[in-house]
């Protein structure tokens, strides 16, 4: 076990953290280097969760300052989901007391190389709200969701990039307003739990300042990035971060 008081310690998660934070601006998915880290450092789960969710939520409210400075959220869409988004991260959240989650990330160890070569396939994007199918859209948007935030109560790993994949392939959203859009759904997932920790005392705030600032400046740097170079730097970090997760999901339901 590492000492999570050691200045290196500090300097080498800080350095993780800024590159959580510049793939989650982009296609989501930090959380899944930052966790495994934090593990790494002796740090207990509940609090590794916490101080996560502080850092996490310090750059994702500066990613998200960029895309709308840069106009590239749909807020027709965000509200249209928002409500479904946090009734059914509520649902997950309790049915995961009652469920074991162990059969679902197997499935989605399945389904996630589905998922990367379907964002490979050649699309027509769209370039606004105004472009977005009217037929079926607040269906659509709040199945989409309220799944999606049931999965991030119930399970959670890359919420954000799904939400972005979903966008992308159901709506036709562009890539990068599919980002923007989905950092609206993260914050308020993540303000909601950080809450939650706060009170109970699960985050290590002398730790989580230094995540927090790095985590800033990554989120800050990768969503500039998203907005500067378009669609093909969101798909080709949309693929990274799937495969991260692919990789932890198969090491934790298959081989450890």
């Amino acid at each position: 076990m590492l000492n999570v008081d050691s200045a290196t310690v500090t300097v080498i998660l800080s350095i993780i953290s800024f590159l959580a934070g510049f793939i989650d601006s982009i296609a989501g998915g930090g959380g899944l280097l930052m966790i495994p880290a934090l593990l790494f450092a002796g740090i207990p789960p509940q609090t590794v969760l916490g101080t996560n969710k502080f850092a996490g939520t310090s750059g994702t409210i500066i990613a998200l300052i960029n895309f709308v400075r840069s106009k590239k959220v749909i807020w027709k869409v965000v509200f249209m989901g928002i409500l479904f988004s946090l009734i059914g991260a509520f649902l997950g959240s309790k049915a995961i007391l009652i469920f074991q989650n162990d059969t679902v990330g197997k499935i989605i160890v399945f389904l996630l190389p589905l998922a990367m070569l379907i964002t490979l396939v050649p699309k027509k994007e769209r370039v606004g709200d105004e472009d977005l199918p009217v037929k079926g859209l607040q269906i659509k948007v709040s199945f989409i969701c309220f799944s999606l935030g049931f999965y991030d109560g119930f399970f959670g790993p890359g919420t954000g990039s799904f939400l972005i994949l979903v966008f992308y392939l159901w709506l036709g959203m562009d890539l990068v307003k599919a980002s923007a859009t989905a950092k609206v759904f993260n914050l308020a997932s993540c303000l909601s739990a950080l809450i939650v920790f706060l009170i109970d005392g699960k985050v290590i705030i002398s730790l989580g300042i230094p995540l927090a600032i790095a985590n800033i400046a990554g989120n800050y740097l990768g969503s500039a990035l998203a907005i500067k170079r378009g669609a093909r730097i969101v798909k080709a970090f949309l693929i990274i971060s799937l495969v991260i997760l692919f990789i932890s999901l198969l090491i934790k339901f298959y081989i450890a």
